[in-house]
Formats: structure tokens, C-alpha cells, sequence
């Protein structure tokens, strides 16, 4: 019982990170994949400064569907690092092996913004915590 409570802290922060790059990146799924606008590229706003023969990056920048894919795969990073945090609760004697794979999808999930950088950063101290968790003798 008392490695299990030794591991709380770092269980209850990957999950919350966990979560919160779940949320985030379904929303972000459901906005694009929808054809939402994209107001924070090179979308309608600036089409008369970046349009025309100055349109240098085409349509990749302001593409629904780049988006729609790269939250998909944050949102893939996010079960994991919740399925991670959940595993590492039920056992808590692979706290590394874990801890591991809890930094490693937080990290790629930077790729869809990580829930706004706050999921991941959660998801990194999180797995920190775990690998560095030594138990008491």
C-alpha cells in the first residue's frame, strides 16, 4: 500500500496532463475537421497581404486538414498518456518503465500543442516524478 501512495503525485499530475491534452486536441479535432475557421494562421484575415502571386506557402498553412491529422495524433498521445497514468497507479512496481512512456508521448504531443503546452508540461513532471520515485525500504 505504501508504494502505491508514494506514486499519487506523480500519478494524479500525468493524468491531469493526460486529460487535458485529450480535451484540448478533440476540441481542436472537432474545430477543423468541421472546416472551422482558422484564425490563428495564414487564413481569410490576411488574404490580401498573403494572397495573390504572394501566397508563398499555399494552402499548407491555413489547410483544415494538416490540422485536423495533427490533432488526431495529439489526441492518440493524450489516451496514452492517460492509459499510462493509469498503469502506473495498478502498477506501481514498473513506475520507470511508465514514467517513461508518460515523458516520451507528452513530449510528442508538442506537435499538436500538447493541450495548449500546460497538458504536456503536466504530462513531463508527471513521468519525471515517476522515474525518479524511489521506494521506501
Amino acid at each position: 500500500m505504501s508504494e502505491k501512495q508514494g506514486l499519487t503525485l506523480a500519478f494524479v499530475i500525468s493524468l491531469v496532463g493526460g486529460l487535458i491534452v485529450l480535451f484540448v486536441s478533440l476540441v481542436n479535432a472537432v474545430w477543423f475537421g468541421s472546416n472551422g475557421p482558422n484564425w490563428g494562421g495564414f487564413g481569410d484575415y490576411m488574404r490580401n497581404m498573403m494572397g495573390g502571386y504572394h501566397n508563398f506557402m499555399g494552402t499548407y498553412a491555413s489547410s483544415t486538414g494538416f490540422f485536423t491529422a495533427v490533432s488526431i495524433a495529439s489526441f492518440v498521445c493524450g489516451v496514452i498518456v492517460l492509459m499510462s497514468a493509469l498503469i502506473l497507479r495498478i502498477h506501481p512496481e514498473e513506475h520507470f518503465l511508465w514514467g517513461v512512456v508518460i515523458v516520451v508521448f507528452s513530449v510528442i504531443s508538442f506537435v499538436g500543442m500538447g493541450g495548449y503546452f500546460v497538458g504536456a508540461g503536466f504530462g513531463i513532471i508527471g513521468g519525471a516524478l515517476a522515474l525518479t520515485y524511489k521506494p521506501i525500504p
